[in-house]
């Protein structure tokens, strides 16, 4: 095992480098390495990882993540000097592209460049002034993480890892807890860094949760509502909240509350539930009508898309691949709560053909539906049905647009441009991240292009 430098040989270098540690950019270098190894055994690295770091600094961490088994590793890290002197010391694993690194500001890191490289599990030992905004970043919707360990400002730890009825409970716990949970992992004294920080620090480790049970919600709702409860924790939520009439007496009594509960009473899921209320439903119901096909693509009859999904009846489907101005094509993340390769990256746009509609029509519903926005549209291929496309005939249809896209609440849970190259190597690394149907048609086209 590599061990850091001793506090000595650590100003020493500093000095060589023209650094003296800053207040404004969170400067507090760590120097217990046995701490350091553990925060990293934390995050459970494996073969095929993507580990990146934000505020190396000194390298602390990074000596015991050069050590692991992650396939890749990025280090991002706001101070130029730092940045360069890592570039230095690391440069035979730049070279063997292992090792990547970044001079910038880890509160706007460039998250789909993440994307392609394996499954990303991020680690840091935080600036206490950017934390909350560093956290914000790498848990938004179209983050590539599962996973982060971080050492924060303990008050940061206490606040995230809140339970209901606490006084740390707050709306930053109750947004970063829909879609993740927060366990403190041990509490770290000051006098393990230089300089000593005045205060306390914790390590936490931040999880993508499963979404068995989580009510679908939109997810601009629940942030709307949840900062409307939060605005004045004194005051009650049936005050504060602009539900319809009758609905938090109705919702309050069926949950267990009562009529005078405040925004910290309630849990997390419960907000979510709430949000629910007011989520209008997505556009996919049971009840609607598609065409059975025959072999030949030819119409036999209507059914209910639920008759149809239950007897594996062929039918008909659409993907639509858009392409903005730079020739980068929009992919769109499944919602987490689909019934079908539920968080899956697919298509820029996809669906059933209802009973009635052409392809092309079918194709323009969907984009409006599920990205908001139109383009002209054009056949590119046909894909047969076979139990590979789920005994679908799928029609692929190819648009240009640069949006910008509003995606709908239960279908799309975020999406994006990418470059083609990047999407070929990320089907290629990590082809568990994609739909069926959408890897078929990236191995017959993407190369090509």
């Amino acid at each position: 095992m590599t061990a850091f430098m001793s506090k000595a040989e650590l100003r020493a270098r500093l000095d060589e480098i023209g650094v003296r540690p800053s207040k404004m950019l969170g400067q507090n270098f760590l120097l217990d390495t046995n701490l350091a190894r553990a925060i990293v055994a934390d995050l459970e690295p494996s073969e095929g990882d993507h580990l990146v770091e934000v505020g190396p600094g000194m390298g602390a961490l990074t000596v015991h993540i050069l050590e692991s088994p992650a396939r890749r590793i990025t280090l991002i890290e706001r101070d130029h000097r730092l940045a360069a002197e890592l570039t230095e010391r690391y440069a035979a694993e730049i070279a063997s592209g292992r090792l990547d690194i970044r001079q910038g500001d880890g509160a706007k890191t460039d998250l789909l460049s993440l994307f392609g490289y394996g499954p990303v599990k991020m680690v840091g030992n935080l600036p206490y002034s950017a934390s909350t905004a560093i956290i914000g970043r790498f848990t938004d919707a179209a983050s590539p993480a599962s996973r982060l360990v971080l050492m924060v400002q303990r008050e940061v730890a206490d606040r995230l890892a809140a339970t209901p009825g606490h006084k740390d409970y707050a709306a930053l716990t109750v947004q970063l807890g829909r879609r993740w949970s927060v366990r403190k992992l041990r509490v770290v004294p000051p006098d393990v860094f230089w300089p000593r920080p005045g205060v306390g620090s914790a390590v936490i480790a931040v999880n993508l949760r499963p979404v068995s049970g989580l009510p679908n919600c939109d997810p601009e709702i629940f942030s709307v509502l949840v900062r409307k409860g939060f605005s004045s924790r004194r005051k009650q939520l049936r005050s504060l909240l602009d539900l319809p009439k009758g609905a938090w007496e109705e919702w309050s009594s069926a949950k267990g509350y009562p009529l005078t509960a405040r925004a910290e009473d309630l849990s997390v899921d419960d907000w979510a539930d709430l949000a629910f209320l007011l989520t209008h439903p997505g556009h996919d119901h049971p009840g609607e009508v598609c065409d059975v096909v025959d072999s030949e693509d030819r119409i036999l009859e209507s059914r209910l898309r639920s008759d149809v999904h239950v007897n594996n009846l062929t039918h008909r489907a659409v993907h639509l691949w858009i392409f903005n101005a730079q020739g980068e094509l929009f992919l769109q993340k499944r919602s987490p709560w689909k019934i079908n390769h539920p968080d899956l990256w697919c298509s820029s746009a996809a669906g059933h053909v209802d009973t009635g509609e052409t392809y092309e029509e079918a194709g323009h519903r969907e984009m409006r539906e599920e990205i908001g926005m139109d383009c002209s549209l054009v056949k590119f291929w046909k894909a047969g049905a076979s139990e590979e496309t789920g005994n679908e005939f799928v029609e692929f249809l190819v648009g240009r647009c640069d949006g910008p896209f509003r995606f709908a609440p239960g279908e799309v849970e975020t999406g994006a441009f990418f470059p083609v190259e990047q999407i070929a190597r990320w089907v290629e690394r990590t082809p568990e991240d994609f739909t069926p149907l959408f890897k078929m048609a990236a191995a017959k086209f993407l190369g090509k292009r």
